[in-house]
């Protein structure tokens, strides 16, 4: 088991969160000493929250970094997206807040083996946050996100359970250079151990949804002993279903395909709730949003007693399949102020 340290929030207690604004604006040039005071304390906060790209999982995250600056009166949050999910634009959107002087910037690094010399150069000049994918050879000052290793063993066995006798699997995702893609790959390796479960292959599509369709629809074709196929980030679950759909009016041998995925956009969840999803393994990007703005404002503040020696602030995963995803979607749709 890990010795990373568990940050336990659990969703139902957020589902009165909605999309909110930013800090509160100063009602008064004159303010008494005791608030002038309060002020020198915590001085007004430019926060930065970069994604790796623009899956819907991140409206979820933009909810929770509502929710924070919500709470500060004295942090305003800059929500950035490399539409393309390229790791030239992320640096480019990075080197645009630094230019505009942010305060800190929480990042999802999309290459974090060739990203870390430029994160190390961030670091030193402003407070770099890693989430959802850690760059752990950086000088970033702590990581929020999944115990991506110990979710991969969660869908690992989830695949022994839907296949019971063993068979060839196939995992698709956008980069395998990402390290939570790395961590998890490596968990469902570390779980299928010892049984008759065999990964084949890794395909990769570089965040282009058609080309994840594609993907698929390649694997099934040309290895039709292909037993379960597996998506590692949040818009393969949706591409697989749509490529498995459109196959399956040609090939009714389709149908007897398992699927296993990762995170809850609204066609995964769909998904399970049809049975044509066995289960996904769920995040918790609110808190993702939520803790890393409330965590770098401690930290700017020279309070870092919430985080952990080894700078891992961990959220748990959970297992959402066709029992629990009702209850799961409607809790979820509050969050997205749906």
């Amino acid at each position: 088991m890990s010795s990373r340290i568990l940050l336990r929030v659990g969703l139902a207690v957020l589902v009165g969160a909605g999309v909110l604004g930013c800090s509160k604006p100063q009602e008064s040039t004159e303010a008494p000493t005791g608030a002038k005071r309060s002020e020198e304390a915590q001085p007004r906060r430019k926060l930065a929250f970069v994604t790796n790209n623009a899956s819907d999982f991140w409206t979820i995250a933009r909810a929770g970094c509502d929710k924070a600056t919500e709470e500060l009166d004295n942090v305003e949050v800059d929500f950035r997206i490399p539409q393309d999910g390229q790791a030239m634009t992320q640096r480019q959107q990075i080197d645009d807040l630094l230019a505009r002087g942010v305060d800190g910037i929480a990042v999802s690094p999309i290459d974090p083996a060739n990203q870390t010399e430029y994160l190390n150069g961030v670091a030193k000049k402003t407070l770099l946050v890693c989430h959802d994918s850690d760059a752990p050879k950086s000088e970033r000052a702590f990581y929020v996100g999944t115990d991506n290793v110990a979710a991969g063993r969660q869908a690992g066995d989830l695949i022994k359970e839907v296949l019971p006798d063993g068979g060839r699997i196939m995992l698709f995702v956008g980069s395998k250079d990402a390290q939570n893609a790395k961590e998890r790959i490596q968990g469902i390796r570390e779980a299928i151990k010892g049984s008759k479960v065999t990964v084949v292959d890794v395909r990769t599509d570089d965040t282009d949804r058609q080309r994840a369709i594609d993907n698929v629809k390649n694997a099934l074709t040309k290895d039709p002993a292909l037993k379960c196929v597996v998506g590692l980030w949040s818009y393969n679950g949706p591409a697989i279903i749509k490529a498995v759909e459109e196959m399956e009016q040609a090939d009714a041998k389709i149908k007897e395909v398992k699927i296993v995925t990762f995170d809850e956009e609204d066609d995964t969840l769909a998904g399970v709730q049809k049975g044509r999803i066995y289960a996904t393994v769920v995040q918790q990007p609110y808190e993702f949003g939520y803790q890393s703005i409330k965590l770098m404002q401690k930290y700017l503040a020279d309070d870092k007693a919430d985080i952990p020696e080894n700078k891992l602030v961990i959220v748990p995963t959970k297992v959402i399949n066709k029992e629990n995803v009702d209850e799961f979607w409607t809790t979820l749709k509050k969050l997205r102020g749906k």
